[in-house]
């Protein structure tokens, strides 16, 4: 469309169409937003890393519990206070046994608060109320049995990190760049199949290259079997958080994070694929949860 400066005509030479240079200069101010935003989150989350400890316990519960207040606020059921409160409270006494290594006492605490919250909540949202409590709590049981496994807790961290995050870059630059057939439309309108399929790929091989070291060749083949269907996994974890916003006709969960949205679109991949480590490692046995995951024979 073409937009005239007083005294133009239609098909004047002085017609031009600021428009399109301002959607070109808004699409890249919100990928600066984007890129800036990424950095600064990948820092604290390797920082805690790298600090370990309680500073590790404490970055992750505040990403817990922003996830968990945002889900209570996002399915606008009723007392929408007492329902976060009953969040908050779940999380952080389920942290602080977690901590203590009273799983049993951990799961009881989260549990109870949820099943509080879906009292409070509308009769056809009590299940939501409930699983929004248990969602957020993933990520704590999740990466609290990993980081705690005994010489591969920090391993396993990053490994998750690499495959989720190098899933997401290459998923989101591929679609980009190639196009194509949408995944699932009516859900994630931005999701291509090439997007995906390039995404899923390159996380397992960031994966390996950040997991696989000091491991000999037969350990190697099941570990890239298991990172790319984490890959997978993580994508399935977005497709999935996407369908809950569409869900309660939200395009974010919140606008804590500036060109993201909120915690829960930033983590809803990497919620899914620590879980399902977590569960693999646990199922696989070995002298720790972690280690289910890199010792093969």
């Amino acid at each position: 469309m073409l937009v005239l400066r007083p005294g133009d005509s239609p098909g004047a030479p002085g017609a031009w169409p600021p428009e399109r240079g301002l959607l070109k200069r808004r699409g890249l101010a919100d990928l600066l937003t984007r890129i800036l935003s990424a950095i600064v989150l990948m820092a604290a989350a390797l920082a805690s890393v790298w600090q370990g400890g309680l500073v590790f316990d404490l970055v992750w519960l505040c990403a817990a519990l922003a996830v968990g207040c945002e889900w209570q606020n996002l399915i606008a059921a009723r007392y929408p206070r007492l329902r976060i409160f009953l969040a908050i409270l779940g999380l952080v006494l389920g942290a602080f046994f977690l901590g203590k290594a009273w799983l049993g006492t951990a799961c009881t605490i989260v549990g109870t608060c949820g099943l509080a919250a879906a009292l409070a909540a509308d009769p056809g949202r009590r299940i939501w109320a409930l699983g929004g409590i248990v969602y957020a709590g993933l990520l704590l049981f999740a990466l609290g049995a990993l980081h705690g496994s005994e010489g591969y807790g920090v391993r396993s961290i990053v490994w998750l990190f690499a495959i989720v995050w190098g899933t997401d870059v290459f998923a989101y630059f591929g679609g980009r760049l190639i196009g194509g057939a949408k995944l699932w439309p009516n859900v994630s309108p931005s999701k291509t199949w090439s997007g995906t399929l390039i995404g899923v790929f390159s996380g397992a091989i960031l994966g390996m290259a950040a997991g696989g070291y000091g491991l000999v060749f037969p350990a190697q083949a099941p570990l890239f079997i298991l990172s790319l269907s984490i890959a997978a996994i993580s994508q399935a974890g977005d497709m999935f958080e996407s369908w809950v916003k569409r869900r309660f006709g939200a395009k974010d969960a919140s606008g804590l994070i500036p060109g993201h949205g909120g915690f829960m679109d930033r983590l809803d991949g990497f919620i899914a694929a620590a879980a399902f480590a977590a569960l693999v490692g646990a199922a696989r046995g070995g002298t720790s949860v972690a280690a289910g995951l890199f010792e093969w024979r």
